[in-house]
């Protein structure tokens, strides 16, 4: 094995080199009712009825044992450690019911829903996101039921991710749905066990040449580090003795995948991280923790910046802790973590350390938020939410980056980091989303698009009937940046009648059309995209806020764009001029019918992008000018029914930028260009030219802009992003030069 493979092996939980047998996992469950009482026999009486039958194969045997070593890690109970065990040798495809017809009710209630979890198994014929979506509804079901059973779930998947090395693409698929879904919801669980190694494994096969590169940095000088921690530890375990305080230190781990997404997050290089060396105190109460953190800055220089206390305001997932990082006298760092016994089972376990589940077992407020955070997306009314809508809430509500503000009463709203003001109406309440009309951020007036921060004070100001507004959908003007939000605005336009859903989406799409300056030809081709049986639906889908207008505009273009004929043996591809420094484009722009080897220029008067309907006229000297079908020139060539017309296509890779005349009408005010210039400069658009003229009769200013664009969704975007500036009347583009 390359020296490269041990490196990445090195750096996670190690594997027996050989599989366990049978007399080995029924001396494990001999151990285990040994230390659990008579509860367990259960466990070792269906083992038994297993062996007899013969459905406990040899890797049947050596996944159980893997699973239930896991969930005993978990302290899970005999009641799960069973069902654990009939789940194993059912997947491995034996008939078991006449064993497990005879189990406890408990056993087999649980077992009913971890069947229903099975839906990376199960063989349904649905799509990666629809596929993804029921797994995670099922998951969310369970979890609401018995957690217990989501506990089996996860290491399960631990089980099968820590085996998928050899399966190619479907350990691949498998790495996606468990990042996606798996390791995300072992964060919000609180489960760090799990969430970190099924982050790692993950990762791993996902993005295989970043962990590699990530593996071997951590792995260069882990002989010096590991030195350099023992004299640390050595240190502080004296001075803590020193002053009476009682604790346990030892070095911390750390993990491929916090590194990596530190570094993205951060934007530092890996030896610019301040916890790559790491160590963790374990204290016997509060006060020793505020006392440990005191000697640990006297001991040596604390950084700037890297000081969090998690315990006075706790994680979304309840974790607590004390963060800080140090530099000694050589300037090297170390993070160091510092927290009590019982924070630090819950920081492991999460809710596996509570078992609010047994019998008369005492309220949890910390397991309840948990559960009813999952619950709210099974609610009543998210019922009909989309797959997309579905992913993108409980994204939201698994994120591990967290923002806290406070209501103007000083209640604690809990949101994902880039939320914005809107989000948060939602988050109060959904009646508060549907009348916001404006916000206040440490009483100052801010936009709907404002993003909130830690500590802010935020109050909605509301008007007295809800409406909210189209426009809060669309992802590119970042009004939502949460999944769940977005799913109640689209659900209040679902309410709204289909004849009215109808005509909004038919004069939105109308509109966005003008805008763009294209045709809506050929709009019954693309309904199946979209999955809408007729334009009717379409239309009504765009009324309500399932899809928007310049999603199916963008759609129309590509279908235009990629319409070229099959056999392109006898045709010649040529591009247009391209914008300076760009990377050079592919010969796939424009495709010309029956004509070889002629160059081609987009045409400045006006000035086509891909999705536009195009001619080619074949000039003298400079090749074939590519023109919109609408051009001015174009129609009066056709009247004179001029030889010089060529049939052209776009290529199916335009792969270069086009030159777009835009017409922005506004009301005139203070820093209106000042405004309109800071779209155009975050927006990713190269400006080639701009004017503007002042009618001081209408108080009107006409701004004309030249910009390159590389494709109708680029130009859809940028239109919304102008109309959007205060005082804007209108921004379309226009389908000739100006002047």
């Amino acid at each position: 094995m390359p020296k490269s493979a041990n490196k990445l092996d090195d750096l996670l939980p190690q594997r027996r080199a050989t599989p366990y047998s049978s007399v080995e996992l029924g001396q494990w469950l001999a151990d285990y009712r040994e230390s659990v009482g008579p509860s367990a026999e259960v466990c070792r009486g269906l083992f038994d009825d297993l062996v007899r039958a013969d459905a406990l194969d040899g890797q049947s045997t050596d996944h159980a044992m893997e699973l239930l070593e896991t969930l005993d890690a978990l302290s899970a109970d005999p009641i799960t450690i069973s069902c654990a065990l009939a789940h194993v040798a059912g997947s491995a495809g034996h008939d078991i019911s006449a064993i497990t017809d005879e189990l406890p009710t408990a056993v087999q209630r649980q077992l009913a829903d971890l069947k229903t979890l099975k839906h990376y198994e199960s063989g349904q014929n649905l799509s990666g996101t629809e596929r993804s979506a029921e797994g995670l509804r099922r998951l969310l079901l369970a979890l609401v039921k018995d957690v217990r059973v989501v506990l089996i779930d996860l290491s399960w998947q631990l089980v099968l991710m820590r085996r998928a090395r050899g399966m190619g693409e479907a350990a691949v698929n498998l790495a996606r749905e468990t990042m996606l879904i798996h390791a995300p919801l072992a964060n919000r669980l609180g489960i760090w066990q799990l969430k970190w190694e099924l982050e790692d494994l993950s990762f791993r096969y996902l993005e295989p040449e970043q962990y590699r590169k990530i593996a071997n940095l951590v792995a260069e000088h882990r002989t010096e580090r590991e030195a350099f921690i023992q004299r640390f530890l050595a240190r502080l375990e004296g001075a803590l003795k020193e002053a009476g305080i009682e604790a346990e230190v030892k070095g911390r781990p750390k993990h491929i995948y916090s590194i990596w997404k530190k570094m993205q997050r951060k934007g530092l290089d890996f030896h610019q991280l301040f916890d790559v060396r790491a160590v963790r105190v374990l204290v016997n109460d509060l006060p020793s923790c505020y006392s440990a953190l005191g000697l640990v800055h006297t001991l040596w220089q604390p950084i700037p910046g890297e000081f969090d206390d998690y315990i006075t305001t706790p994680k979304g997932n309840n974790y607590q802790s004390l963060h800080t990082a140090v530099a000694n006298s050589e300037g090297k760092a170390v993070e160091v973590q510092i927290r009590t016994q019982e924070m630090h089972v819950h920081a492991e376990l999460g809710v596996a350390a509570h078992w609010r589940y047994k019998e008369g077992g005492p309220n949890d407020p910390a397991f309840d938020n948990k559960i009813a955070v999952m619950r709210q997306l099974l609610d009543s009314a998210d019922a009909d939410l989309d797959d997309e809508s579905l992913l993108d809430s409980f994204r939201s509500a698994t994120s591990e980056d967290r923002v806290y503000v406070l209501t103007p009463q000083g209640q604690v709203v809990d949101l994902s980091l880039g939320s914005t003001v809107l989000d948060f109406a939602y988050q109060v309440h959904t009646e508060v989303g549907h009348r916001c009309r404006g916000a206040k951020v440490n009483g100052r007036i801010v936009p709907l698009t404002h993003q909130v921060s830690n500590g802010d004070r935020v109050e909605i100001l509301t008007a007295k009937q809800p409406n909210p507004s189209r426009d809060w959908l669309n992802p590119k003007l970042g009004y939502i940046a949460g999944g769940r939000a977005r799913a109640k605005v689209r659900q209040w336009f679902k309410r709204e009648s289909r004849d009215e859903n109808l005509h909004a989406g038919r004069e939105s799409l109308e509109a966005e059309s003008r805008r763009l300056s294209t045709d809506l030809a050929d709009l019954g081709e693309i309904i199946e995209r979209f999955h809408q049986n007729s334009v009717d639906d379409l239309y009504v889908a765009i009324g309500n806020g399932e899809l928007t207008a310049g999603q199916v505009l963008n759609a129309l273009a590509r279908k235009k764009a990629a319409e070229t004929e099959p056999d392109v043996g006898d045709l010649v591809s040529r591009t247009p001029q391209r914008q300076k420094g760009a990377k050079a484009p592919s010969t796939d722009d424009i495709v010309i019918e029956g004509v070889g080897n002629l160059m081609t220029t987009m045409a400045r008067c006006c000035h086509p992008v891909p999705g536009d309907r195009v001619v080619g006229y074949v000039t003298q000297g400079r090749g074939v000018t590519i023109h919109r079908e609408d051009c001015g020139q174009v129609v009066h060539w056709r009247a004179e029914n001029s030889p010089r017309l060529l049939q052209v296509n776009w290529g199916e890779k335009p792969a270069t930028s086009y030159g777009v005349h835009i017409l922005v009408r506004a009301y005139d005010r203070r820093d209106l260009v000042r405004d309109i210039s800071t779209v155009l400069s975050t927006s990713d658009t190269q400006v080639t030219d701009i004017s503007s003229r002042l009618d001081e009769t209408l108080d009107e200013v006409a701004i004309h802009l030249k910009v390159r664009v590389r494709d109708f969704e680029q130009l859809s975007e940028l239109l919304s992003r102008l109309g959007s500036v205060n005082n804007v009347i209108e921004a379309r583009r226009l389908r000739h030069a100006v002047g």
